[in-house]
């Protein structure tokens, strides 16, 4: 399974306003989202894998990848593609141990510093987190800008690098110009009346902002 990680849904039932979790993946990957996160740190383990399940049945058709956020045991249990970890969460070392040589592990960061000692790790991505203020993280830290973006891009040494927190359409172009590799949207996708065509708007930025003569490397 090749990953693309350009436009990365992370799914949340709590931010689906309209449709169900179920309805809004479906939609959104046969509209171009190539990756999907389940997060959802008010479900129990049970119904979390329950709810992975179901979405693993809807992702195989796609042949699109089901990361787990935090959870490794979830992860390992249900066989999902990989885990997403925060600062806070197991080490990408011991869950790549638990995981396999073949699973996806993306790593929150939330600073140049950490991006720097992540792009050691053996982590397959990381995620610049928040890039801007979102409602869908009350806890996170002070968001790295778009400034802030653009040199944790050249501190990841390589690695793709999502954009993530109050990622929209609106500022969408921007993250890509300052080093984005990767769109992770929620409440851009979750939350939208029609997820299918709120994910082709992405896709549409995402494919002129690769060619922008004007994107930052610093």
């Amino acid at each position: 399974m090749k990953t693309d990680y350009s436009l990365y849904l992370v799914a949340d039932a709590r931010y689906c306003l309209h449709h169900p979790i179920e309805k809004v993946v479906e939609q959104s990957v046969a509209a171009g989202v190539g990756i999907v996160q389940l997060r959802d740190k008010s479900l129990c383990d049970r119904d979390f894998m329950r709810l992975a399940s179901r979405l693993q049945h809807i992702l195989s058709k796609f042949d699109i990848p089901l990361i787990v956020n935090d959870r490794v045991a979830v992860a390992f249990a249900v066989a999902a593609d990989g885990v997403h970890l925060g600062r806070n969460d197991m080490p990408p070392e011991h869950a790549r141990r638990i995981l396999g040589p073949k699973a996806i592990i993306g790593l929150s960061v939330e600073t140049v510093e950490q991006a720097e000692k992540a792009a050691l790790s053996c982590a397959d991505y990381l995620a610049a987190s928040p890039v801007f203020a979102t409602p869908t993280k009350t806890d996170a830290p002070k968001p790295v800008g778009l400034e802030g973006l653009a040199r944790m891009k050249t501190a990841a040494g390589g690695k793709p690098l999502a954009a993530i927190g109050g990622i929209n359409r609106s500022n969408a172009a921007e993250a890509l110009r300052h080093g984005a590799d990767s769109l992770a949207v929620v409440s851009a996708i979750c939350s939208a009346q029609d997820p299918a065509a709120a994910a082709a708007d992405l896709r549409k930025i995402i494919s002129g902002g690769r060619h922008d003569p004007t994107r930052i490397r610093l």
